[in-house]
């Protein structure tokens, strides 16, 4: 590892903590196209670089959801059977997905993780109303998508908040509730993708020292360290901050880092 790229990581660890607290997302859009890029410049074999950027991407949301949880649950804004309903399908989804990204071509994946961050930045700008009468489904339902809110986030390294905050809001779920509850539902999917990747990634050759599977060692530990440290500051924000604008301005940059996933999958 180049201690040059310390001061990214941190850096990276920074911003996507107090996203994941203020608006209850992991952090994985954020993560995996500055990780494709640095690991690139590292010099780390082209095969490896998107999946081992996603499985990094996918054990720093371990760490940083259970930051944002924990400081959402002192809230008392987390809704605790939604998230028991849901584990179920999270975990079986994202022990699915690895599987899945990780038989994929490097290009073949950019692309899809660029299409997926531009469905969650467009997710994100919509604000279509809630139907009055639409209500949580039971717990097939809720496991049933849970299972695929797990697979997409599996296969992308992210915490699904794209998914489940626009779900839960729309079945008549506070804002404040979806977020903190989405949060905590970072966690089981996070576990499970974070094992996937290492499994997928265990037998392959070329990897980099100081990986476990598809997980880079050096850059989940910085990552964690401020992503920690920040997520309970966003937390305690989101209660209190109309988180409109804030929204725009990070669905912007989502576009962005959209269009150099596409870039960087014409040239892997």
């Amino acid at each position: 590892m180049s201690f040059a790229l310390l001061p990214i990581y941190l850096a990276v660890g920074a911003f996507v903590g107090f996203l994941a607290g203020l608006l209850g997302i992991g952090g994985g859009f954020t993560i995996v196209p500055v990780l494709v890029e640095v690991f690139s410049h590292e010099g780390f074999a082209s095969e490896h670089i998107v999946p081992m950027a996603i499985g990094t991407s996918a054990a720093t949301i371990i760490f940083t959801a259970l930051s944002s949880a924990r400081a959402h649950h002192a809230q008392g804004a987390v809704n605790w059977p939604i998230v028991r309903a849901m584990a179920p399908g999270l975990v079986a989804g994202s022990l699915l997905g690895p599987q899945i990204a990780s038989a994929l071509p490097a290009p073949v994946m950019a692309g899809l993780f660029g299409a997926f961050i531009w469905f969650g930045a467009a997710r994100m700008l919509r604000n279509r109303p809630p139907v009055a009468s639409r209500q949580l489904p039971g717990w097939a339902g809720m496991s049933a998508m849970g299972a695929l809110i797990g697979t997409v986030s599996g296969m992308v390294g992210i915490g699904g908040a794209f998914i489940s905050v626009p779900f839960m809001t729309r079945c008549n779920v506070r804002m404040q509730t979806a977020v903190a509850t989405s949060a905590a539902l970072g966690m089981p999917i996070a576990v499970a993708a974070t094992i996937g990747f290492m499994l997928a990634g265990m037998r392959k050759a070329g990897l980099p020292p100081y990986s476990i599977g598809y997980v880079y060692l050096p850059a989940l530990a910085a990552i964690v360290v401020t992503s920690m440290l920040l997520a309970p500051v966003g937390a305690r924000l989101a209660h209190t901050w109309p988180v409109a604008r804030l929204r725009y301005a990070f669905a912007t940059m989502l576009f962005v880092l959209g269009a150099y996933m596409w870039w960087k999958a014409l040239h892997l």
